[in-house]
Order: C-alpha cells, then sequence, then structure tokens
C-alpha cells in the first residue's frame, strides 16, 4: 500500500481515515477496534489529534477517490469517519494492541514525513480534499513560507562545563520535547536513566544503544508506556538525538554523563551526513 496516498488534507491539516489505519495496523474488527482504544484513552486524544469528518468533508473525500458520485440517501455509511492527525497516529500505536503498532506507526509517520518535504520543495501536489475544490497552489506557497522560515532560523550550540548538570540535563529534555512524532536516541552508554526521560513523552521513541538496559528493564517500562523500541548496537560512537527525523542533534557526552565534563550539543545541518546515518540507522532497525 502507498501510504502517501491515504493522506489527506482536512482543516488545513494532514489526516489519515480510521478504516485506512485499521487495515495498516491488520485490526481483526476493522474500525471498532480502533474506536474502542481511543476510548479507553480519550484524554490522549484531543481535538487537535483526532476528530470526526462532516458529511461534507466525506463525500469531498469520495469524489476524490472515485470521481462522479452519487450521493443519494442511505447509499454510503450512515455515521462519518473519524481521522487522526500525524500526533494522532503516534499516540493509536501507544494504545493499540497489535504486533505491528510501532513498526507500522514509523512506517506512516515516514510517509507523513516525506508528504511535509515534497511540500517544502513544491514536488508534490498533495492528496488535497478542501484545497483541491478551492486554490491549493495558494495554500502550498504559504506552507512553503513557513517551512522556509523554519529553515532560515539560526541554531545555537550549547556549551556546558563541568559541574553544570542540571543545565545539560534541562537541555536535553528540552529537545526531546521538540519531537512531534518519534525521537531517535543514539548513545552507546544509555542505562535506565533515559527511561525517565522520555516516559512523559507521547512520541515514538527509538534506542539505539549498548547493553546497559536488558531486556527485563525494556518489558518493565513497555508494560506501562509501551512507547519504546530498542535496538543494540555498538557501530556508532558519537550520540545523536533525531527528531522526526527530520533535525539532527549531536550530543558530545552521553546522556548519564551529561554535564560533568565540558562538552557541547549542536545542530547537523550537512545533508549529506544526514543521508548517512539514516542509512545506517534503518539497517539497524530492519536487520
Amino acid at each position: 500500500m502507498n501510504i502517501e496516498n491515504m493522506i489527506y488534507e482536512i482543516r488545513k491539516k494532514q489526516v489519515m481515515l480510521d478504516s485506512d489505519l485499521a487495515k495498516l495496523y491488520h485490526c481483526t474488527n476493522g474500525t471498532k477496534d480502533i474506536n474502542k482504544a481511543v476510548k479507553r484513552n480519550i484524554e490522549r486524544f484531543p481535538e487537535e489529534f483526532y476528530f470526526q469528518l462532516t458529511r461534507e468533508e466525506y463525500y469531498n473525500i469520495l469524489r476524490f477517490q472515485f470521481g462522479t458520485l452519487e450521493l443519494k440517501q442511505g447509499k454510503y455509511a450512515k455515521y462519518t469517519p473519524f481521522v487522526f492527525t500525524e500526533q494522532g497516529v503516534a499516540m493509536l500505536s501507544s494504545v493499540l494492541h497489535t504486533k505491528t503498532a510501532i513498526t507500522t506507526s514509523i512506517k506512516i509517520i515516514n510517509a507523513f514525513v516525506a508528504m511535509r518535504h515534497y511540500i517544502g520543495n513544491n514536488e508534490l501536489r498533495l492528496n488535497n480534499v478542501e484545497t483541491k475544490l478551492l486554490e491549493h497552489d495558494t495554500s502550498i506557497k504559504l506552507l512553503k513560507e513557513s517551512f522556509d522560515k523554519l529553515d532560515s532560523k539560526k541554531e545555537i550550540d550549547d556549551v556546558y562545563y563541568a559541574g553544570k548538570i542540571y543545565d545539560a540535563y534541562s537541555k536535553v529534555l528540552d529537545i526531546f520535547k521538540e519531537a512531534k512524532s518519534e525521537l531517535i536516541i543514539i548513545d552507546r552508554f544509555a542505562d535506565r536513566q533515559v527511561l525517565d526521560m522520555i516516559k512523559e513523552l507521547n512520541v515514538i521513541v527509538i534506542l539505539i544503544t549498548g547493553n546497559k538496559l536488558t531486556k527485563l528493564d525494556i518489558d518493565k517500562y513497555n508494560s506501562t508506556y509501551n512507547n519504546l523500541s530498542v535496538y543494540y548496537s555498538d557501530i556508532f560512537h558519537d550520540r545523536f538525538f533525531i527528531i522526526d527525523r527530520n533535525k539532527i542533534y549531536h550530543s558530545g557526552n552521553s546522556i548519564n554523563y551529561m554535564g560533568y565534563r565540558k562538552s557541547c550539543i549542536d545542530v547537523i545541518k550537512y545533508e549529506g551526513f544526514n543521508k548517512l546515518l539514516f542509512k545506517d540507522i534503518d539497517n539497524i532497525i530492519n536487520n
């Protein structure tokens, strides 16, 4: 399935239908499984994560999918479907109890990220419902201007000297909180301290580390929070924090040694290096 073709723009948000998500997550009872999971955790799904379509919005999607459409009374579903934003998809994976939840969510989030990149480069027209009917060229231009402004912001390196343990710890927490859907941590010496730092994050967390975290540590953590996937590898010497597969921080110290010795955290902007890093990450995750 091409996930990008399942992403629509509704109310100026990129969203996915509950029925499409049910297929991707291999839900046995279709959207019923999704609805039950959401209702059990409704406090985790504010309107910016998930909302119900109006009949007009739903029919516009059907028109886009099938072309000319007869909108006769009673011909289509009595109740309009719910849709999930990118943040809602990430949250859904943490409350669904399917074997494919984490891996499928990573693929879906990557599709959302890819769509944003296409918008920024003006290389692709979105599967756009509202703006296709109105002025989608204007919307794409406005979105591109927004991304250009974000890209033009100057990143400031942060230097931490020996003894400033709290300042360094606080900085790392602030970086982690930038993630909207996915956080990748590469730290060969990460220990249980990292679990305390990520437990309040409502995002998918991928940790690539050495052997300081045991399977028991991870299982106990996921029995409560269920947002962590751990991969063991020693191919990385340095430490990296990757925000939504978009922004890469480099750290001189491991998380559990932050502030003990002189070190800095900075943003890597060299595109060639970033591509190589993501290639190594994907090899670890997929093998």
